[in-house]
């Protein structure tokens, strides 16, 4: 293999690798933005919490 061809296979590695970071990171910002949607709804109290108490003697 000469040389060129080994230049070419490096960089176009290097470039697989950087757009699969930058993806991975994208995915990573998506989720964390979900989680926190997802907490959000999850603090949201039920409406007849805490409303009444049962009391049996």
């Amino acid at each position: 293999m000469d040389i060129a061809a080994l230049a070419m296979n490096m960089k176009q590695t290097q470039l697989m690798q950087q757009v699969s970071i930058a993806v991975t990171k994208q995915v990573m910002e998506f989720e964390q933005q979900s989680t926190e949607q997802l907490l959000e709804v999850i603090d949201v109290p039920h409406p007849n919490l805490g409303q009444s108490i049962d009391i049996s003697v």
